[in-house]
């Protein structure tokens, strides 16, 4: 097996290995410290986080003697973290904690950097996904209509779009004028995407009338928008949840989330159905029997 590089050049930066570092710290202290662990697997496996933060603060050759803690917390340029972000996604070299920790520290200051990456459609999704993430622990509301836009025309799923609206969720009850602005012209899967955001905050009209009439309508999403129903909370969903329960042609899994949705806006479970010979009850049924 090719031995791990502890550092690489990327983009004319210098970036460094910090779990191929650790690994050779680590063999070196299980060398040190067998009588510790007792060739206890178990019991190193609970000791590596203090080892791990140990080895956080320990002169390295690679960092010019300075430890990790140190090196990474002296940086002060915010362009100067994103570039190392970025190299080490590119190089897919593992992104430092300590990395990402002073990002989300200096905060604002980071902001527009973080901003830059997430609209550069010419990156690769990890790190624009990377960095909305981060933007979501600095805890911004800044990029909320950049990921309104971003979703708004999509016609199939995007892992990028679902970090994106994890975020928005998070942002409160500001994100629902903008997203309901945009709703009506959204694309297929961002319609989807836009309710499962929308279905977190109660007491608007306009929500429960999008719900509803995607249970009604989305013939092959009928679980999922049952389980919106019931995460929205309006027993006013009651009875096309009770209507739609007594459909035959209905498949398990979809029986199966209305009764759920129905039982917790507060109605009577419907009664169990035979469903012998649906794929999904029959696969149920022998994982059950195993």
């Amino acid at each position: 097996m090719k031995p791990q590089a502890f550092h690489v050049t990327v983009f004319g930066m210098k970036i460094y290995n910090l779990d191929a570092e650790f690994e050779k710290y680590l063999k070196a202290w299980m060398s040190k410290h067998a009588d510790a662990y007792g060739n206890n697997m178990d019991r190193l496996e609970e000791m590596v986080p203090d080892v791990y933060m140990e080895f956080l603060g320990m002169p390295l050759a690679i960092l010019g003697g300075r430890s990790p803690d140190e090196f990474y917390g002296s940086i002060e340029d915010p362009a100067e973290l994103i570039d190392m972000l970025k190299a080490h996604i590119t190089g897919n070299v593992p992104v430092p904690d300590l990395l990402m920790e002073r990002i989300v520290e200096l905060g604002v200051e980071t902001e527009p950097y973080l901003m830059q990456m997430i609209e550069d459609s010419s990156l690769n999704e990890e790190s624009r996904m990377t960095a909305v993430s981060l933007m979501q622990e600095i805890g911004s509301n800044r990029p909320m209509m950049t990921y309104v836009n971003l979703i708004a025309p999509l016609e199939a799923p995007s892992d990028l779009a679902d970090i994106c609206a994890e975020s928005l969720t998070s942002m409160g009850r500001d994100v629902v004028e903008p997203i309901l602005e945009r709703y009506p012209q959204a694309g297929k899967a961002a319609k989807n995407i836009f309710a499962d955001i929308l279905c977190n905050f109660d007491a608007d009209d306009r929500i429960y009338a999008i719900l509803e009439e995607r249970f009604r309508t989305q013939t092959d999403m009928k679980a999922l928008y049952a389980s919106y129903l019931a995460k929205y909370g309006d027993v006013r969903a009651l009875p096309v949840l009770i209507e739609t329960s007594q459909d035959q042609g209905l498949g398990y899994l979809d029986f199966v989330e209305i009764a759920n949705a129905i039982e917790a806006l507060g109605g009577e479970r419907p009664a169990e159905r035979e469903y012998a010979g649906d794929p999904y009850y029959e696969a149920l049924s022998h994982m059950t029997e195993t």
